[in-house]
């Protein structure tokens, strides 16, 4: 519990809004005089009482202590000095009533007010995250040290990093599975099984074995990912979905950058590279702690109606074709990346790591920046222009050196990183809760094609050029075809429920009580 204290004078007026309920992270109830409570918020304990000093001629000294406890497990050693310059005041809060100004919540808070509940969810959800992150990441960061070991060309390489892809059919059971029996049991079983495979991967004694063991864990870990986004979709309230999908996009970006962090060790011998692939084997018993305390999905509990992928195919379609033609660039923009720059720029393991620290840090920027547009004005307007200048700024980083590469490489991360909340929550809104897992799982088949097909090109085109650059710079039209689909055919979802989205489930929903 933290206790914070303000002192301050006020006259008659501002006494009088001070002894109103607070509506802004946390929206007070009156618990007797001068003492308030917590209605709704980010709070397991929240109390704020007054003691006021009359001073004569309308004038009034006001101690305020308000004694907290967010309920933020895990990161709320970040959000405790946030919350406490909010929660201090020296001064009346601004007028309430008809002229009042509209409730404005914190720039770090979502838009929609959370709950304690759905605080709690997304903070063990972003720890979750962190794993599949670093999942997703660890091949990419090694491949190029693992396949010298192993004597591989870049064609190998792409064919490899390709092949590996082939697990997001086991992402889709998974999912399909989720639909059937629950979110819960299947993010344990989906962070146990992808830690013991990412271990097994250490022990490959050749690339077609590193992929073998690579694929099992890159399908535990892409329908982990997407069981969080899926979980995170239905217990948030419509003003927050996309906040909630920037902040999983950002701790996942943070596993993916330990992962970089780890890279100079890949630099110590030939088999170093192994080292970071046991790193999720040590982090089991943290992880299965996690997932435990993760309640099942409100959304899945309650009775949801039936649905067919056949009712939705033209919904299915238009998120599969835009995740296709994204990752045909995006996907080998980040898997070369590390080759790139290692055998057109010289770049050590060390300069790699601080290279890809360096440019892809700033993304966060763009991720929460985006996740609050994508909330408070629409998504599709944020997801077209994050798209369109994403691409270009990074295609023409493979054309550049010097400083150039290091101005279009920040740039472009920052922008195409808004896209992250703006179109990635889609595919969770756009489908009832009985398909929500199955369609996304099909939609992430569609992007892996898209990706496999992007990694042969760029592997075969830069084989044929000698360098990546002019390959990698000509897939960039990919997310341009996607900018397109998304001005053109993408509905609007941001402050619609899901089951204004879904008839479906609102049909089976009908005589139940709001969630709550």
């Amino acid at each position: 519990m933290r206790t914070t204290t303000s002192e301050f004078e006020v006259d008659d007026a501002g006494l009088a809004r001070v002894r109103e309920p607070r509506d802004d992270l946390v929206l007070e109830r009156i618990d007797g005089p001068d003492t308030f409570g917590c209605e709704t918020g980010p709070f397991d304990q929240y109390q704020r009482t007054l003691a006021v000093e009359d001073l004569g001629q309308g004038r009034h000294r006001v101690s305020e202590t308000t004694e907290w406890s967010l309920a933020i497990p895990i990161w709320a050693v970040l959000f405790n000095p946030l919350a406490k310059r909010m929660l201090r005041r020296e001064a009346a809060p601004d007028p309430v009533g008809p002229d009042a100004p509209e409730r404005s919540s914190p720039w770090w808070a979502p838009p929609a007010r959370l709950d304690a509940r759905a605080a709690q969810i997304l903070s063990r959800l972003c720890g979750l995250s962190l794993l599949a992150g670093y999942l997703g990441t660890v091949l990419t960061q090694t491949i190029t040290y693992s396949a010298d070991q192993f004597g591989a060309s870049k064609t190998a390489q792409g064919t490899a990093l390709a092949a590996v892809r082939v697990g997001v059919l086991l992402s889709v059971v998974l999912l399909t599975m989720a639909d059937k029996r629950g979110r819960q049991k299947l993010l344990v079983v989906c962070a146990i099984a992808g830690s013991i495979a990412s271990g097994a991967t250490a022990l490959a004694p050749n690339l077609l074995v590193l992929g073998g063991t690579q694929t099992l864990s890159r399908g535990f870990s892409g329908a982990l990912a997407l069981l969080i986004t899926v979980v995170a979709v239905e217990e948030m309230p419509s003003g927050g979905r996309a906040y909630a999908t920037s902040v999983l996009a950002m701790t996942a970006a943070l596993g993916a950058g330990v992962a970089v962090i780890l890279l100079p060790i890949a630099d110590m011998g030939p088999s170093a590279w192994r080292v970071l692939y046991v790193v999720p084997i040590l982090t089991i018993p943290l992880f299965l702690k996690m997932s435990r305390r993760i309640p099942e999905s409100r959304r899945f509990r309650r009775p949801h109606g039936k649905a067919s992928l056949a009712g939705h195919r033209g919904r299915l379609f238009l998120l599969a074709a835009s995740a296709w033609f994204a990752l045909l660039f995006f996907a080998p923009n980040t898997q070369f990346q590390n080759d790139f720059l290692r055998d057109e720029h010289g770049f050590s393991a060390v300069q790699i790591s601080l290279f890809t620290l360096l440019t892809n840090t700033p993304g966060g920027i763009g991720i929460v920046i985006g996740g609050h547009l994508a909330d408070t004005r629409g998504r599709r307007l944020v997801g077209a222009v994050g798209t369109i200048g994403g691409a270009i700024l990074l295609g023409l980083r493979f054309l550049v050196s010097g400083p150039w590469l290091w101005i279009f490489s920040i740039a472009g991360t920052m922008v195409a990183a808004a896209t992250v909340p703006a179109l990635a929550v889609y595919g969770p809104e756009l489908f009832p809760t009985s398909l929500r897992g199955k369609a996304n799982g099909i939609i992430s088949v569609a992007g892996v094609a898209g990706s496999a097909v992007g990694l042969m090109l760029a592997g075969r085109m830069a084989d044929h050029y000698g360098r990546l650059g002019p390959g990698l710079a000509i897939l960039a039209l990919g997310p341009l075809v996607v900018a397109a689909l998304v001005i053109f055919f993408y509905p609007e979802t941001a402050h619609m429920e899901l089951e204004t989205l879904n008839p479906e489930d609102a049909t089976a929903t009908a005589m139940l009580p709001p969630l709550s």
